[in-house]
């Protein structure tokens, strides 16, 4: 199954159906409905899927987005934050966009799970490797505090994070969801990626898998932190899907595949036809470019 997300299309739109119609017309079958969904899109998208016109493989959280939010806001409100009503506002929205899955008969959810509270480094590292400082003795010494904080703060972020988890695998199952925990580019943001299989063990795996996003793990291996073939690999067994973009050195992601510096080709051993294939493309993206890159990826991974 291959999706393109429609944080390409949605800020351009007041209406959803010709939102996804536009995505149909691209020769997408599906459509995954990103976190920049306004509410006032939603009659429209509930009149495409009614009529027959595109299907939705996913939904991102939080989808659609709060009243009054009319951005893209992902992380608005934080499974890990220790205030506790800001946790009660992700639990309400997060169980709306599992509500609007099922109606729209998506089959995941993908879920951002929180982030420690520590120094940003996730940007000083990106500038210092664009500008060549990657590997200097103050490069890797920040890498070290970078890990050593991690380390010393997660605990107390991880068990929020669990704790909100399984208050959402009830409603999910209730509904007949998947949930997707994305890999994040952010270095504070959890589980860390070293985690991941120690993570899934606390949660059922007809419910709860791993969703790979191709930038945000490229981006960890140019600055140092992962290799990304190696990281799909380990979690191959959780793999439910993917989120497809390409960056360039080292982290301008949402690229089309092949105009940066992702080997596609070597993650293909992971890639099976039951996984969701979402193409998540820059806005800026143009047609032409948007469509080239996924012929690159197709000649790749195959066409299912």
């Amino acid at each position: 199954m291959y999706s393109l997300s429609t944080c390409w299309n949605s800020h351009r739109h007041t209406d959803g159906r010709v939102m996804l119609q536009e995505i149909r017309d691209l020769g997408f079958e599906y459509a995954e409905l990103s976190h920049g969904i306004r509410i006032s899109l939603l009659p429209g998208i509930f009149e495409a899927v009614e009529a027959g016109e595109i299907k939705i493989s996913t939904l991102h959280n939080f989808c659609p987005l709060p009243i009054g939010i009319n951005h893209a806001a992902p992380n608005l409100f934080k499974f890990t934050s220790t205030n506790a009503r800001e946790r009660d506002n992700a639990y309400k929205h997060s169980l709306k966009t599992i509500e609007t899955a099922a109606r729209l008969k998506a089959k995941l959810v993908v879920l951002h799970m929180g982030c420690i509270d520590m120094k940003d480094y996730t940007e000083k590292l990106i500038d210092m490797a664009a500008n060549g400082q990657k590997g200097t003795s103050k490069y890797e010494k920040l890498c070290a505090e970078v890990q050593d904080k991690q380390e010393q703060k997660k605990e107390k972020y991880v068990q929020l994070a669990n704790e909100m988890l399984k208050r959402l695998i009830e409603a999910a199952e209730g509904h007949g969801v998947q949930l997707g925990i994305e890999n994040r580019e952010a270095l504070e943001e959890i589980p860390l990626d070293a985690d991941f299989n120690f993570f899934f063990r606390d949660f059922p795996e007809h419910t709860v898998g791993y969703w790979h996003d191709t930038g945000h793990a490229q981006i960890k291996e140019n600055l140092g932190f992962i290799m990304h073939t190696l990281h799909l690999e380990s979690l191959a067994s959780r793999l439910l899907g993917f989120h497809i973009h390409d960056v360039q050195f080292p982290a301008r992601d949402h690229c089309p595949p092949g105009s940066g510096s992702i080997d596609f080709a070597a993650l293909k051993s992971s890639v099976k036809p039951e996984h969701i294939k979402v193409f998540e493309m820059n806005p800026g993206v143009e047609v032409e470019h948007l469509q080239q890159g996924v012929a690159h990826l197709k000649q790749l991974w195959g066409d299912s």
